[in-house]
C-alpha cells in the first residue's frame, strides 16, 4: 500500500521537477481542460481503473504509464521488503532500500523522458540515502558502502574522461549511490550491480540498432540500466558475485 501511494506521488515528480516546477502545488490537473482530479478519482491504479483512463471532465485519455508506475512501485517495495526479512536488521535496513527504489524509479523515468538525471534528486540522495544506512548500524558494511561508491565513481569519472560521449556526467554522479547501496551489503552485490548495468545497457543497444530504432551514435538512456541493474543485485543476483568471490578466495 505504501508502495502504490509513493508509486502515484512519482508519477508527478517525474512530470514536474525536469520542468522546474513545484512538486506541492498546485493540485494535479488535466492537461487539456485544466479540471483538478478529485480525491476519490486520485487512488493508486484503482482511480485509473475507474475512470477507465479518461479525464472525468473532458475524456482526454490518460496514459496507462501512471497506473504502471504506480503498481511497479508497489511491486518494488514488495520485492525489497522480501528480499530484507523481518528480523532486526533487515528492518533497520527497510527504510534505505524502500527509499532507494522510489529514487531509482523517480530517476529512471526522467532519464527515459529527457535523458537527464536532475541534481535536486541525485545529490540529495547521497545525505538521505547515507542516513538512512547509519540506522543500520553496522559499521563495517557502511565502511563497505563509502568504499563501494567512491569506487564506482571513480570508474565511471574515468569512463567520462576517455570518452565524454559515451555517456552523461549525470550517470557518473549517480555511480556514487549504486556504488553504495550495493556495496553496502556485500562486495559481490556490488559487483553484479556494476556489471549488470552495463550488460542490460549493450543488450538494449543491440537490440534498438536492429530493430533500426537507434543508430550506432543515437544516446540512449544508461540511467535506467544502472539502477535496473542495481535492483537485480540487490534482490538477488548478488549471490552470484559471492559466489564468484568465494571461487577466486576473495
Amino acid at each position: 500500500m505504501l508502495g502504490l501511494a509513493i508509486g502515484s506521488f512519482l508519477n508527478v515528480v517525474a512530470h514536474r521537477v525536469p520542468a522546474g516546477e513545484s512538486i506541492v502545488s498546485p493540485p494535479s490537473a488535466c492537461p487539456k481542460c485544466g479540471h483538478e482530479i478529485r480525491n476519490r478519482h486520485n487512488l493508486p491504479v484503482i482511480g485509473w481503473l475507474i475512470l477507465r483512463g479518461k479525464c472525468f471532465d473532458c475524456g482526454e485519455p490518460i496514459s496507462a504509464r501512471y497506473p504502471l508506475v504506480e503498481a511497479g512501485t508497489g511491486l518494488a517495495f514488495v520485492l525489497v521488503a522480501l528480499r530484507l526479512g523481518t528480523d532486526e536488521q533487515g528492518l533497520r535496513l527497510l527504510p534505505a532500500y524502500l527509499t532507494f527504489a522510489a529514487v531509482g524509479i523517480a530517476l529512471a523515468l526522467i532519464d527515459l523522458d529527457v535523458q537527464r538525471l536532475p541534481d535536486k534528486i541525485v545529490l540529495p540522495s547521497y545525505v538521505v540515502l547515507g542516513g538512512l544506512l547509519l540506522i543500520g548500524g553496522d559499521g563495517g558494511a557502511l565502511l563497505r558502502a563509502i568504499e563501494g561508491a567512491a569506487i564506482l565513481f571513480a570508474f565511471f569519472f574515468i569512463v567520462w574522461l576517455i570518452a565524454p560521449g559515451g555517456m552523461g556526467f549525470g550517470d557518473v554522479k549517480l555511480s556514487g549511490i549504486v556504488g553504495g547501496m550495493t556495496a553496502y551489503l556485500t562486495w559481490g552485490t556490488f559487483l553484479v550491480g556494476a556489471f549488470m548495468g552495463f550488460l542490460l545497457g549493450a543488450v538494449a543497444g543491440v537490440l534498438l540498432m536492429s530493430g533500426g530504432k537507434a543508430g550506432r551514435k543515437t544516446a540512449v538512456p544508461f540511467g535506467p540500466f544502472m539502477i535496473l541493474g542495481a535492483f537485480a543485485a540487490i534482490l538477488g543476483a548478488g549471490e552470484l558475485g559471492d559466489y564468484y568471490l568465494e571461487l577466486i578466495g576473495y
